[in-house]
């Protein structure tokens, strides 16, 4: 079996690992910063180099190409270059250089092949700088409104537009360059797990099967502010107490489902914050996945059974965001499957817990990933680590996921 090369492997981590380099380990590689720019210029230089056509839409994702012996629909494969600020050098870059060392594999090893191969970059995954999170992708696949996303202002730099930010980066193209459904035979992006289960239970490759739906509320509590010295227990109306008390209750009822379900308090507000003062407003949010969306029902009715008043203080609640549960094309699904089997590497179906931009374009082409380990389960921190091994399996099984589709 034709495997791709370790050598250019690691050479692809290492080099792409200087662009936004922290000095710890990690990097922070915002979109469209001047960092990401010379990661893509990196990128065109590379796949030119293999022969690829390269051309960029209007919210800059970039399609590398190299051509089939057939005019057929193309097969994608790729991810995101950029991070969150003091990201690791696997998030998303790994799926962008797995797919640019299958292209290289392809055309080195003279690989027969049917269809086109386009190995795309997607602009402005992660929302580090301009939220939201997956915004190019949800432009191209009808998620979000264009006009709204061009207007998000950065983070980094007050005033200033990804609008702005997409004029100044040179990889601004034209709409008619998007990926086109009739055009895509199929996409397969390769990720880090960003999570514990491959390596706890010893598997080489995770056969992602779907995205978990997932709900987000924020909960409000209104008390009475007062002195913490004078005013006695019994007359207080404490927020954060009521909070607390909420917490614990959701924490002891959700326990109670499905073992597969994750929850997070993650953010968390007391007004006026102040040590002497009793809380009079408190807000905490609820962030709770799961693959089943009988489970997030299960999670909602334990939301609604929240009484309106806890500890003497008025309770609120409402949904801030949610997304239903994704599943990817089955078909698909068994052929990263069936891949990771030919090699002799040990896998499993799971699951992703985190978003990624397939969720979306599931809506319009065939479409599943495929997840390689992350030591320690880490992401988003500059100790995120899969080593060269790993990756390479990933990359095998990328390369004959597509080589099995471009056989159909």
């Amino acid at each position: 079996m034709v495997e791709c090369s370790y050598e250019r492997m690691e050479d692809k981590i290492k080099t792409f690992s200087k662009f936004g380099d922290t000095g710890k380990g990690g990097i922070t590689r915002f979109s469209l910063s001047e960092e990401a720019i010379a990661a893509r210029c990196e990128f065109v230089k590379r796949m030119e180099a293999i022969g690829a056509s390269i051309v960029t839409d209007d919210m800059a994702n970039l399609y590398a190409t190299i051509p089939g012996t057939e005019d057929l629909p193309a097969i994608f494969s790729g991810s995101h270059m950029d991070s969150v600020r003091q990201g690791g050098n696997y998030d998303g870059i790994l799926g962008v250089l797995t797919a640019m060392e299958v292209a290289e594999t392809i055309v080195k090893e003279k690989i027969p092949h049917k269809h086109p191969i386009t190995v795309i970059v997607w602009t402005n995954e992660e929302g580090a700088r301009f939220e939201p999170a997956m915004m190019s992708s949800g432009v191209i696949c009808g998620k979000f409104d264009k006009a709204a996303m061009l207007a998000s202002e950065a983070k980094d730099r007050k005033g200033y537009t990804f609008s702005q930010a997409l004029e100044e980066s040179g990889f601004k193209g034209e709409e008619k360059n998007r990926m086109n459904p009739a055009k895509t035979k199929a996409l397969v992006e390769l990720h880090i797990e960003q999570g514990p289960v491959l390596e706890a239970e010893g598997i080489d490759i995770g056969v992602v099967e779907g995205v978990c739906g997932m709900i987000n509320y924020e909960f409000t509590f209104i008390g009475q502010a007062g002195h913490a010295g004078t005013t006695p227990m019994k007359y207080r109306k404490d927020a954060l107490y009521a909070a607390v008390k909420t917490i614990q209750y959701l924490h002891d009822e959700l326990d109670q489902l499905d073992s597969k379900l994750v929850y997070t308090t993650g953010k968390i507000s007391a007004h006026p914050n102040i040590h002497t003062i009793i809380p009079d407003e408190v807000k905490f949010t609820l962030d709770a996945r799961h693959q089943d969306p009988e489970v997030i029902k299960q999670v909602l009715t334990i939301i609604k059974k929240i009484p309106s008043v806890v500890e003497q203080c008025k309770v609120s609640y409402e949904e801030a965001w949610s997304r239903r549960t994704v599943s990817f094309t089955s078909k698909l699904v068994d052929y990263v499957e069936k891949s990771a089997r030919e090699f002799g590497y040990s896998n499993r179906r799971i699951y992703s817990g985190p978003g990624h931009d397939a969720q979306f374009v599931i809506d319009l082409v065939p479409t599943t990933m495929i997840f390689v380990p992350s030591v320690g389960g880490h992401s988003h921190c500059e100790i995120e680590y899969t080593p060269v091994e790993n990756c390479l399996k990933g990359a095998n099984v990328l390369l004959h996921t597509i080589l099995h589709i471009d056989k159909e």
